[in-house]
Order: structure tokens, then C-alpha cells, then sequence
């Protein structure tokens, strides 16, 4: 695990770090406990920070950041990748470098035991032709043979994770992105802008692609989080690691491992845990993904982080 501030190693992780045993913590974040008298401790063990995931949970992160400290609770993100990785994954979202620690080989998500997908292998019988095609069409040329077939078990776990296979909830979160949701919040500002090539989106009023201009059917509704909103959320970062994508993920072979998440108290036993199922299923309840931290930074908080128009409100 390394330390994207310093490009130094943090002490070997594993699964008992997660048993209680808060030296390693110390040891992993600088004196998170002890030194510092936290009462708690937020780990977010992210997928690659090139995920849909990533981003949306950091946006959530970022908005409670100072009610966490204020509840003297201290964030800590541990995602797939390197230095690079995390300073543009800060710079992007907002959150701080310094809470920030990464996984070059997702070797703490193994010892979780976290989420593969249907964890399929490629079967043996495909060419090496069509391994060396599809690493071309990637951008992962440089692979040998072995990570070239990494790399596509990787990507076919992964896209079967996209279509509903093995990831419990990934369709619904889907369909709910483009659908709407009159339970759950607004999650874009009446002047925020989403450009995406020719694509430009105000707010859920205005839309323009190429030459074509036009107001969207539900321009005038508020209080809920309205269709194609949270699409449009999910396109602004699909935007950002598209034209980054070598940044953001630097290693394709580990492309289809999930994260999880887990609350401790001062004493290093486990609050809460939770372990990611599927695409954009990083929260047990993805309306309000923060719910969780409601005996921390209370209930309005953690419900609606964003402080946007909300339906329950």
C-alpha cells in the first residue's frame, strides 16, 4: 500500500487489520488512532478510482468531510492504482491527497475476500491472436502473454458485472440513474454543467448536442432526484477517466475487484461493514449511500449530503 504524498510503501496489510488490530492503522494513516484521540474511523476501500463507484462516492465523502471532523471522525480512502492515480482522483473530486492511500496490486482487497463478479476464466481454447487484438483495442499492448489474458478475464468479469451477472442491484442503480427517483434527492445545482464532447447539459434543464437545443420534459420539477440526472452525474466522470483512462487505471488486471466499507471505533472494534456486490452498488442503500454515518454526523446529514432539494424533507 502506498502513500501517494510521500510515493512511500506503508506497512504490509492484511485481512487481521481489519479484526480489530489498530496498530496497523497507525501504522498505515499516520497515528489516525492514538495521537490523534479519533472517535472513529471511516475506511472506504474503493475499486480502481477510474470506476463509476469512485467518483460518485468520493462527491458524497467530500460533502460530509468537515461533519466527519467536527463528529472526530477521520476519512480514510485506500483505491486501485498509483501516485498518479490518486492526485488525479484528488484533484478531480476534491478529496484531500492526504487521506488518500493506494493498492498497486489490490492485494488488500484480496485478503477482504471482496467482490470478482462471477470470477469466470477465460477459457483456454482462445487464441493468442484474439488475446493480442483485444489488449490493442484496450491499450494494454504492452502486456505479456499471462496479463494479456489477466486483462480480458478482468474485463469480461467486469462487463458481466455491468450486465446484472453476479452483482445483485447494478441493473435497478442503473435504470434508477436514468429513470429518477422521487424518494431520493436532487444531485445536480440548477447551474451546474456537464460537457461531454458535443454533449452539454445545465443543470436537468438545458440540453444541447451538436446543433440540436432543447429543454428537457421535467425542467420545471424539483425536490427529487429527476430522470437522466444521476446519468448525467455518472457521464461527467465517465468524461473525466475516459480522457485519462491510463491514469486512472493503470493496471487493467485488476479492473473487475469491487470495494467495501467499514466503520471502527476509537477502540479498533468494527462498527459497520459493508462489501460492494456489483457496479455502482457501493452503499446497502444506494438512494442515500451515507445513511450509515447517522449516529455520527446525524441524520438530515448523512441522508442528504449535497444539501440538495430533498422529497423526504
Amino acid at each position: 500500500v502506498l502513500d501517494p504524498s510521500t510515493g512511500r510503501s506503508c506497512k504490509a496489510v492484511d485481512q487481521n487489520l481489519f479484526r480489530g488490530k489498530k496498530g496497523v492503522f497507525d501504522d498505515l494513516f499516520g497515528g489516525t488512532f492514538g495521537s490523534t484521540n479519533k472517535r472513529g474511523l471511516l475506511v472506504v476501500v474503493m475499486e480502481q478510482l477510474g470506476d463509476f463507484s469512485s467518483a460518485e462516492y468520493a462527491e458524497q465523502l467530500v460533502a460530509v468531510a468537515k461533519d466527519l471532523d467536527g463528529a472526530n471522525v477521520a476519512l480514510r480512502v485506500i483505491g486501485v492504482g498509483d501516485a498518479q492515480t490518486a492526485k488525479m482522483f484528488a484533484s478531480f473530486t476534491g478529496l484531500p491527497l492526504s487521506c488518500i492511500r493506494m493498492d498497486e496490486s489490490a492485494s488488500l482487497h484480496n485478503a477482504l475476500g471482496c467482490h470478482r463478479g462471477p470470477n469466470w476464466d477465460l477459457p483456454s481454447w482462445i487464441p493468442s491472436a484474439m488475446l493480442d487484438w483485444f489488449s490493442n483495442q484496450v491499450g494494454a499492448k504492452d502486456e505479456d502473454e499471462d496479463g494479456r489474458r489477466m486483462v480480458a478475464r478482468a474485463w469480461l468479469n467486469y462487463m458481466a458485472m455491468c450486465a446484472g451477472v453476479a452483482a445483485p442491484g447494478t441493473l435497478p442503480e442503473i435504470l434508477r440513474g436514468y429513470i429518477g427517483d422521487k424518494t431520493a434527492p436532487e444531485r445536480l445545482r440548477d447551474d451546474e454543467v456537464v460537457v461531454a464532447g458535443p454533449i452539454y447539459i445545465k443543470g436537468v434543464k438545458d440540453v444541447k448536442i451538436g446543433p440540436i437545443e432543447y429543454q428537457s420534459l421535467w425542467q420545471n420539477e424539483k425536490g427529487y432526484q429527476r430522470p437522466a440526472e444521476l446519468a448525467t452525474v455518472r457521464l461527467r466522470s465517465m468524461v473525466e477517466v475516459l480522457s485519462n483512462f491510463e491514469e486512472y487505471v493503470p493496471d487493467q488486471k485488476l479492473l473487475d475487484w469491487r470495494g467495501a466499507t467499514f466503520l471502527f471505533a476509537s477502540d479498533g472494534s468494527l462498527l459497520y461493514e459493508y462489501k460492494d456486490k456489483g457496479v455502482l452498488t457501493y452503499s446497502e442503500t444506494m438512494d442515500r449511500p451515507l445513511s450509515f454515518l447517522s449516529p455520527f454526523i446525524g441524520q438530515k446529514r448523512a441522508r442528504n449530503p449535497l444539501g440538495l432539494s430533498d422529497p423526504q424533507e
